[in-house]
C-alpha cells in the first residue's frame, strides 16, 4: 500500500506542476499505450517491454519495471503527439 501513496503523491505533483504552467496533462490507458508500441491493445507486458527496449535501441529492458511503465507511456506521447 505505501508504494500506491507513493505514486498518488508524485501524480499529484507533477499535475499541480502541470497546472501552475497551464500545461493540459495527457493520460493514456494500458491498452492505448499497448497498441501505440506493440500495434495491439491486448499486448502483455513482456511485449512492451521489448517494444521499448526496442524503440530506444537498448541491450536490456528498463528495470525496474516501473520505469519501463513510465518510459512505454513517455513513448507513446511521443509517438502519438
Amino acid at each position: 500500500m505505501g508504494n500506491l501513496v507513493n505514486v498518488a503523491q508524485a501524480r499529484g505533483v507533477i499535475v499541480l506542476v502541470l497546472n501552475q504552467h497551464n500545461i493540459e496533462p495527457i493520460e493514456f490507458s494500458p491498452p492505448q499505450i499497448k497498441q501505440a508500441l506493440t500495434g495491439h491493445g491486448n499486448a502483455d507486458k513482456s511485449d512492451v517491454q521489448e517494444a521499448v527496449k526496442r524503440e530506444l535501441s537498448l541491450d536490456h529492458i528498463p528495470r525496474p519495471d516501473d520505469a519501463a511503465d513510465a518510459i512505454a507511456a513517455a513513448l507513446t506521447c511521443w509517438l502519438i503527439a
